[in-house]
């Protein structure tokens, strides 16, 4: 039984679209019953519609409720009640398809692999983004680090022994960036066949708070590692490479450098207060 674990904090407006997703295609992409797909949904300090929405979706959607407004705190939730491996964890605002599901842990299922961990190929929807925010991700999504990353998708899918390796990690802000870089490159994989929709901020003040969001929980996480552990920040030459391919990619790189920069500077107070909990949320990709 595959388990999906889906932390869910007043996403009342995104539940919806992910679990009729995912509920559409599960049964006819797995040809057997229905319970072998096992999700489990976690309410966490929700103050809107989240948990009715979720339980319209029928007995295949199981709704835990927490007071406490914490992923973190979700996510052991859902540990508890899930029933099986391998072990999805999705974030409530992507989109992905049972079909996607399958494909993610047919490398874990595999016993003479070494794959611990996967995750989906991105699909960023830049309709209706603005000018700079579409410029900027013509640059992220091209950097070496995203790519071959498992972080910045919103769903990372796990065997039981690379539970057993992320369950030990902290809790972290950046629990998606933390988990990629638990396993060894040889030990996890970007999977061909999966995809994920992962909606942008469409604004460029809603990116920003993403920007400064990963500025302050990257630093976090380097707080945890040691000096020659694994690095995800891009360097200037990882920047210049793309220039020397693409030199129609110049405009887009000085405006990444500039949200870079304006994230940084922003996250400093944060950082030096160790303020690790604030949250900086963006709604605009959480329009329909």
């Amino acid at each position: 039984m595959t388990s999906i674990v889906i932390p869910a904090h007043n996403e009342a407006q995104v539940i919806g679209r992910l679990l009729d997703s995912l509920m559409a295609e599960s049964a006819d992409s797995t040809d057997s019953t229905d319970g072998e797909i096992d999700v489990v949904v976690v309410c966490n300090g929700c103050t809107d519609d989240t948990a009715r929405i979720a339980n319209a979706h029928g007995p295949r959607v199981r709704v835990v409720e927490i007071p406490t407004p914490s992923k973190h705190a979700a996510l052991r939730a859902g540990d508890d009640h899930a029933r099986g491996f391998p072990r999805i964890y999705v974030d409530a605002d992507v989109v992905i398809t049972g079909a996607d599901v399958l494909a993610l842990v047919a490398p874990l299922n595999d016993d003479t692999s070494d794959i611990l961990a996967t995750a989906p190929e991105r699909q960023i929807p830049l309709t209706g983004c603005g000018r700079r925010v579409r410029a900027y991700y013509r640059v992220w999504q091209r950097l070496p680090a995203v790519r071959e990353g498992l972080f910045g998708r919103g769903v990372i899918a796990v065997s039981k022994a690379g539970h057993a390796r992320i369950a030990a990690l902290p809790p972290l802000m950046a629990d998606d960036l933390a988990a990629s870089l638990a396993f060894a490159p040889e030990e996890r994989l970007v999977v061909g066949g999966a995809r994920v929709v992962v909606h942008p901020p469409r604004t460029w003040g809603d990116l920003m708070k993403r920007r400064v969001r990963a500025a302050v929980s990257t630093a976090q996480v380097e707080q945890h590692q040691a000096p020659e552990e694994a690095s995800a920040r891009t360097s200037v030459a990882d920047l210049k490479a793309l220039v020397r391919r693409d030199p129609k990619l110049f405009p887009s790189v000085v405006v990444f450098l500039a949200a870079a920069v304006a994230a940084r500077r922003a996250s400093r107070k944060a950082i030096r207060a160790q303020d690790f909990g604030t949250w900086l949320r963006d709604e605009s990709s959480r329009q329909n």
